[in-house]
Formats: structure tokens, sequence, C-alpha cells
């Protein structure tokens, strides 16, 4: 920290990250249904500090800034957490997106501050806290008790959603049996729905289940007709 003094404006974060292609409805489906209803009904007093992790991609970033929206909570990230006023949050949700890249002692203070009573905080990560590095010990004993609810890997109905919109942002409307039939034949993550759009954009033409032949492999059985 630089020892200025953070002006209001600076806890003007927002969700505007995490809100770019958020007009495309939340699918809940079985990879992401415990995540969905634990959020719902938190924070209650038992439980005032909660992780949520899941793959990148997996849409855990943007049910947390839904659950950021519905409580009011005050949206942070990753290192920008140490430009927050302790008496400007203090007993209100907060939401830390990418918190293991929050330095020690501010991840170790607003721990506490939830912990103290009135506020709470939801930490969201690739991983468990218990699987985050510190040299505190006093916030490794922390880390090591946050309850925590993850998003799994995708599955067909949320994997077809990042299709749908992957396409949609580069302007692409595939044909309507292009992606069931990818959902059978690329990595369930989003690097490859990314990596798998981007080849079809590339190809000279219309996006085609032909043109997605050539690239995935040849045709099996059900591609015949």
């Amino acid at each position: 920290m630089t020892g200025e003094e953070p002006g209001r404006g600076q806890l003007r974060l927002d969700l505007t990250r995490e809100s770019a292609g958020r007009e495309r409805p939340f699918v809940v489906s079985g990879c992401n249904a415990a995540a969905v209803a634990r959020l719902a009904a938190w924070p209650d007093a038992l439980t005032p500090v909660l992780a949520l992790v899941g793959p990148r991609g997996s849409g855990k970033s943007r049910l947390a800034a839904e659950w950021a929206e519905r409580v009011g909570a005050v949206p942070v990230h990753g290192g920008e957490a140490s430009l927050l006023d302790p008496m400007e949050v203090e007993g209100r949700p907060i939401l830390l997106d990418r918190a293991p890249d929050a330095d020690d002692e501010t991840l170790f203070h607003l721990i506490n501050l939830a912990l103290s009573g009135g506020g709470a905080l939801l930490l969201v990560a690739r991983s468990a806290p218990s699987t985050w590095e510190t040299r505190l010990p006093d916030l490794r004993s922390r880390l090591d008790a946050i309850p925590t609810v993850s998003i799994e890997t995708p599955d067909d109905a949320v994997l077809g959603e990042m299709l749908e919109a992957e396409f949609a942002r580069r302007a692409i409307a595939p044909p309507p049996d292009l992606i069931p039939w990818l959902l059978r034949r690329i990595g369930r993550s989003a690097e490859a729905v990314e990596a798998a759009v981007s080849r079809l954009d590339a190809e000279p033409g219309s996006v085609s289940r032909a043109s997605a032949r050539r690239l995935f492999g040849a045709p099996g059985p059900e591609d015949e007709t």
C-alpha cells in the first residue's frame, strides 16, 4: 500500500468485468445446482465466510456477481482488496473475486472483519482456501476452516450455453445441429470452447457441421443422416 488515503471512488469496482455477456440467462444444471442453492440461502449467521470454487469459465464469477447484486455486497477483485476502507465496509457483505491474489494481511483482515459479526465475505477462486499458500500461521488456520461450495466441470447444459455465448460473441449463427455435435468432440472447459469456436471462425466460408468435421475428425455413425 502507498499510504495514500483511499478515495470513495476507489470502491466503485462494480461488476463490469462480470457483466459482459450476462444478457444470457445463467444456466442451472447438475454441475452448479448445489452452489446456486447455497448462495441463494447465504449469508447466514453460522457461516460468515464462504468460498465458491470452480474451474476457469465455469460461471463462478458470474454467479458470485449475481449474489453480490442481490445482497448489496461490495465487489472487489484480487489485489485491489487493499484499497478497501475498513470503515466503509465494516458490517457489509463483501465479494472478493480472484481471492488468492489478495495479499495475506488484507485477506486476514477481511476474514476477521466478517467473523467479528454483522458482515459476510464470499471468496471466489479456482481452488479451495485450504490449498492457498500463506506465510501467516493465523491466516493458515482460518483458510483451512472456511466452508467451500464448488461448481464442477461443465456438463452438457452448461457447455452448450458456453458454446452459444462464444458463437454469439463472434456474431456467428451456427446451424442447430452443430452444438450438440461439438459437445461430443471438445474438451469440457472454457478453453476448449474458445479454441473450438476460434478454429471454426478461421475456416473459410460459413460455419457448418461439414467444416466442423474437417477440423474435429471423421464423421461417426450419428453423422451419416
